[in-house]
């Protein structure tokens, strides 16, 4: 971040993913296991995200200007992992796609209401407002994502069906057929977990659907990066499976279906990395120099945690009751054709 490392004959991202080749071998040396276990004990204190916090440490990341996510992210500034049906495709496919294929687990219908917790810009409730014909309520602790989804509802004619409200998940009201989650369970925190999985069941209907899309890691429970934690998301933990299913056993919820993507957001960082790159002067006038070295190094390094590090992407499909869904996944298919077919008759 300071200049004062040179990466000859390449860049950070190849001096990373060499460190990433030979991870395993650091990863079983007693110092490593003395700095994940010391790490494991201290992660209540570093992941305590009370309303109040909650909402410093998500301004500290994505009330950044607006300017900057639209040089690297696609046209719908999804900030979380695509679903890429083949590397080659686009950025702009494969968000399109995630969304198709996390519509489809949701099972919308016109009359249902959803709610979008960690909203974000507003792609992923938009999307299901216009492919569903649902009511759709976001809730986000980020300033400017809530202005700038509102204002995208207006926009689009939406505004009767779908609206965007800056208000921590804790704080909702009411009933939802169909809740859904992309991207936000990371800056949740494992302390307050069982205050998660209590509150969706409060919120979701005795025949509702939820759809959690989250980053896990496939390992052990430990902690969060210190430099990640300091510099890009403070409070910020991807979590065990074994962490997250036992706050849902607790909770008394199902977990009725779980997708494992795995390289999904390695590809997703990649073209991040390369629209970075390509605009980093751009980037570089609205911040500085030190800022663009930070994020260079957030984008590679993050993309190697998912090539070499056991870090995934879990879809996780929660419901009150095992009879809320189909009893196979045919459904899914049938109903993410139907997405792609109307898609392609566009």
């Amino acid at each position: 971040m300071d200049g004062t490392v040179t990466v000859e004959n390449g860049d950070i991202y190849d001096f990373l993913d060499l460190l990433g080749h030979s991870i395993e071998a650091f990863e079983q040396h007693p110092l490593n296991a003395w700095a994940s276990r010391a790490a494991f004990l201290l992660r209540s204190l570093r992941q305590h995200n009370p309303v109040g916090r909650a909402q410093q440490n998500v301004a500290h990341h994505y009330d950044l200007s607006g300017a900057l996510y639209d040089l690297f992210l696609d046209e719908d500034r999804q900030y979380s992992c695509a679903y890429f049906r083949s590397p080659e495709d686009t950025l702009e496919q494969a968000q399109l796609q995630k969304k198709q294929h996390i519509a489809a687990k949701l099972l919308i219908k016109p009359e249902h209401k959803v709610l979008d917790i960690g909203c974000g810009w507003g792609g992923m409730a938009l999307y299901l407002a216009r492919a569903t014909g649902a009511d759709v309520t976001g809730v986000t602790l980020s300033v400017e994502q809530q202005k700038v989804a509102q204002e995208r509802a207006e926009q689009e004619g939406l505004a009767g069906r779908v609206r965007f409200a800056l208000r921590d998940y804790r704080h909702e009201a009411g009933k939802y057929d169909r809740i859904v989650s992309v991207g936000m369970f990371e800056h949740v925190g494992a302390r307050h977990y069982d205050e998660f999985f209590a509150k969706v069941r409060e919120l979701l209907a005795d025949d509702g659907v939820m759809l959690l899309h989250a980053i896990a890691r496939m390992e052990p429970p430990g902690g969060t990066n210190a430099w990640l934690r300091k510099y890009i998301f403070p409070g910020g933990y991807s979590p065990a499976l074994s962490e997250v299913l036992t706050a849902i056993e607790r909770s008394g919820l199902w977990v009725t279906d779980c997708e494992i993507l795995r390289l999904h957001y390695a590809f997703t960082l990649r073209e991040w990395r390369k629209r970075f790159l390509a605009n980093r002067e751009r980037i570089k006038a609205l911040y500085d120099e030190r800022f663009c070295r930070m994020w260079e190094f957030y984008l590679a390094a993050c993309e190697m945690s998912f090539r070499h590090m056991r870090q995934a992407v879990f879809q996780m499909q929660i419901t009150k009751h095992e009879q809320a869904v189909p009893l196979t996944r045919d459904y899914m298919y049938e109903i993410e054709r139907e997405y792609l077919a109307t898609r392609a008759a566009e």
